[in-house]
């Protein structure tokens, strides 16, 4: 096998991320479920962009957060998402490659705007997200470039990826060719609601092998099971695929495998200012972790420690070196 260009490829929707601290009254006016994430048309994104306040503005989508994050530890990483040739699509652009990732994705010339996530957080650190995806939506197999695939050790796909249907061909044509050049593949289950509209789907990605490794919170993996018992939902889990990592907030993660369950404390955090990009980047950890060859629970600890700075602050962006935090804490980089 020929030495991996790029240690994780992610593929993804490319959404322009507008953070803004709100309260309660704010969700309600707007008939907002709070946590959850909804998909908005343009004209519901323009109505809650004119009545919110100052924002923070930059690149993001999960996927995306992730390979930024991994970027940020220092491993070789690029990534596949759609946008249009228009302002916020070449914002975007620089902003991602600025973080050191490869992003080569042809924009669309025409069609729907690049799209935009209205990120609400809450004063618990709460996040709601209203998704207009615009071009993301228009990311079809013609964008998956065979030979960069084939390069990269991981292929990192986000559960985000399921809504449009040519997305759904791009994210199978890239497992195939990851696969078929012995290269590992990884997703995340995204959000509990995205569960639900593809529980089955979802199962039979992993029971046939189309993906390696599943990142799923609590709620998610409930989901996906049906039941509200966690040491039930674990053990399917465990007989559905190779492997299996559950992030369970301040009780950190567990690592579930064919030869046993690790659990992970999390790392202490003094405030948690917003939870927006958590699980990002908790699997940007995990997966510089496993690059680095660093086993489970260091990988794990990697995870947490991404996880527990990124919610410190506003928006779903390192603020410092995570590659030097994990250094201070002696964990393998």
């Amino acid at each position: 096998m020929a030495e991996a260009k790029y240690d994780v490829l992610g593929i993804g929707n490319a959404i322009f991320d507008v953070l803004v601290q709100t309260d309660e009254r704010f969700l309600s006016l707007h008939g907002m479920t709070k946590g959850g994430m909804m998909l908005i048309d343009e004209a519901r994104a323009e109505s809650i962009y004119r009545d919110m306040g100052p924002a923070v503005e930059m690149s993001g989508g999960s996927a995306a957060n992730t390979i930024v994050g991994i970027a940020n530890l220092g491993a070789r990483a690029a990534y596949v998402g759609k946008v249009k040739d228009d302002q916020i699509g070449r914002l975007y652009t620089h902003d991602i490659r600025a973080a050191q990732v490869a992003f080569e994705t042809k924009p669309a010339s025409g069609g729907p705007a690049t799209g935009c996530s209205y990120i609400l957080v809450t004063p618990d650190g709460e996040r709601t997200m209203n998704t207009y995806l615009g071009a993301a939506q228009e990311l079809t197999p013609d964008d998956i470039d065979a030979a960069q695939v084939a390069a990269s050790a991981f292929v990192y796909l986000e559960g985000y990826l399921w809504d449009p249907d040519s997305a759904k061909q791009a994210f199978v044509k890239a497992s195939t060719i990851a696969h078929a050049s012995g290269r590992q593949v990884a997703l995340t289950l995204s959000d509990a609601f995205c569960v639900d509209r593809y529980r089955d789907e979802f199962l039979d990605l992993m029971r046939k092998g189309t993906v390696d490794l599943i990142f799923a919170n609590e709620a998610e993996l409930h989901s996906l099971y049906q039941t509200a018992d966690f040491d039930t939902a674990l053990k399917q889990l465990r007989r559905d695929i190779r492997l299996g990592v559950v992030t369970r907030s301040e009780k950190g993660c567990v690592v579930a495998s064919n030869d046993g369950v690790i659990a992970v404390p999390a790392f202490p955090v003094d405030t948690i200012v917003d939870t927006t990009g958590a699980g990002d980047l908790f699997a940007a950890g995990f997966l510089f972790g496993l690059v680095r060859g660093a086993g489970f629970e260091a990988a794990g600890r990697l995870g947490a420690l991404a996880a527990a700075e990124i919610i410190q602050h506003i928006g779903a962006r390192p603020q410092v070196s995570l590659r030097e935090l994990a250094e201070k804490g002696g964990l393998p980089v």
